[in-house]
């Protein structure tokens, strides 16, 4: 199955664009699915005739949160019996900033796990949505430092290891809960690094608007996700004899020239159409061109043996749009932390490059190269 998501900068359009591409592949004939939780003009149709079988999935934050947590008040009722807490109501429960993005997720779990042949993601905007992709391998990490799955094996032994610490060490139903939650990021991770999963980036033509190419591309390529397309949305049309639409229409052609040169092939124009989309007629004329048969490969991680030069390993890792001045390489036992531009990532080193030294890295054409002499002894904590 594949799944396309959708999005760009705040305001130029992304939820109307997810909405038109979904529209447009159930028109087609594919059993498509949309979640999004601002998409207007669509609804389900349930393969009913002129509009194909579309089903739409809008997450409720509100409601998800108040379910998390009163599953997790019921899993801890008896450590808030003895404590006298007073359990709370669904009626009283508000929903807290950052629920939303885990709705979000837990929608994208479930959109994978249906019957149709397409799901077309609404994300928020650009840097929110980069962040909302990368959560689950963060939340991942930080569980597996915190609580490691391998300590569970001495469940037995922790009252005896309690009297001896003198503290209190952790009770079951923690591990039983933090082995839920890796299981639930896990296959949201798995989602989002499937090959047939893609990005749609949404721009309107504008000083903005390469900027924010440059930066989704960098961003993407550090977290292993396929650009599906650039969508330059309302588009104003050429030739007015309005002195001032025409001096608009103009500035907004530069900047589209620009993003043709960055986008290639990738880039989908789409006309403005002056007005505000309404109803499905309209999504119509906005649906970008056809979703291929299959998503571009996402470009691989090699590792070079050079052994012209003692040996040494060459780990090369895309990095478009990176800058020199961007990017901050520090050495973690077995990881690599990349500080890329506004981004940052954890990257587990290949087996062949663990007990080796670090010891230079340049980017070059976009391609980061990160070099690597064998080491039998231990590693250095930086480089």
């Amino acid at each position: 199955m594949r799944i396309i998501l959708v999005t760009g900068l705040g305001g130029a359009g992304r939820t109307t664009v997810a909405a038109a591409t979904a529209l447009a592949e159930a028109r087609a004939g594919r059993r498509v699915l949309l979640v999004s939780e601002d998409a207007e003009g669509v609804e389900d149709t349930g393969g009913s005739a002129g509009h194909g079988d579309l089903r739409v999935l809008r997450p409720e934050p509100a409601a998800d949160f108040r379910r998390e947590f009163l599953a997790l008040q019921a899993r801890s009722g008896t450590a808030l019996d003895l404590l006298g807490a007073a359990p709370f109501e669904d009626a009283e429960l508000t929903e807290l900033p950052g629920s939303r993005p885990f709705a979000l997720l837990r929608a994208l779990r479930e959109a994978a796990g249906g019957d149709h042949e397409l799901a077309v993601v609404d994300l928020p905007p650009l840097p929110e949505a980069l962040a909302l992709l990368a959560l689950p391998e963060q939340l991942r990490r930080y569980l597996h430092r915190l609580l490691p799955p391998e300590r569970q094996a001495a469940r037995a032994l922790r009252p005896m290891l309690a009297q001896l610490a003198g503290v209190p060490m952790p009770a079951q139903w923690l591990y039983g809960t933090t082995a839920r939650w890796e299981a639930e990021l896990a296959a949201v991770q798995a989602v989002v690094e499937d090959p047939a999963t893609t990005v749609r980036l949404v721009l309107e033509p504008g000083p903005a608007a390469t900027r924010a190419l440059r930066t989704a591309r960098l961003g993407l390529a550090l977290h292993r996700l396929s650009l599906d397309a650039v969508v330059a949305n309302r588009l104003l049309p050429a030739g007015s004899e309005d002195p001032w639409l025409a001096g608009l229409t103009a500035g907004q052609h530069r900047h589209l020239a620009e993003l043709r040169a960055g986008a290639g092939d990738a880039l989908h124009e789409l006309p403005h159409l002056g007005r505000a989309p309404r109803g499905a007629d309209d999504l119509a004329l906005l649906a970008p061109a056809r979703t291929g048969a299959a998503p571009a490969p996402v470009p691989e991680w090699t590792v070079e043996d050079r052994r012209d030069e003692d040996g040494v390993l060459v780990w090369h890792v895309p990095l478009p749009g990176a800058a020199k001045e961007e990017l901050s390489l520090v050495r973690r036992g077995d990881e690599l932390l990349l500080a890329a531009g506004p981004f940052r990532r954890n990257l587990p080193l290949p087996g062949a490059l663990r007990r080796c030294t670090v010891t230079g890295a340049g980017l070059v054409d976009g391609d980061l190269r990160v070099r690597f002499t064998p080491d039998p002894g231990l590693w250095p904590r930086t480089s």
